[in-house]
């Protein structure tokens, strides 16, 4: 009897874990594509205003 309930308990962690991973990685990919697209609305430095690289 103990031991189903050890299982059940485990499997619902993990399936928490699962969610909990799955929703953070959701976020992530979100707030990149949000950052990608602000960057490329940006204009670009014109070569006079561009910083020195040598």
């Amino acid at each position: 009897m103990s031991n189903d309930l050890e299982n059940n308990l485990a499997g619902k962690a993990a399936l928490a874990a699962g969610a909990a991973i799955g929703s953070a990685a959701i976020a992530a990919a979100l707030l990149f594509v949000k950052r990608r697209k602000a960057r490329q609305n940006e204009k670009p430095l014109h070569p006079e205003q561009a910083p020195e690289t040598d």
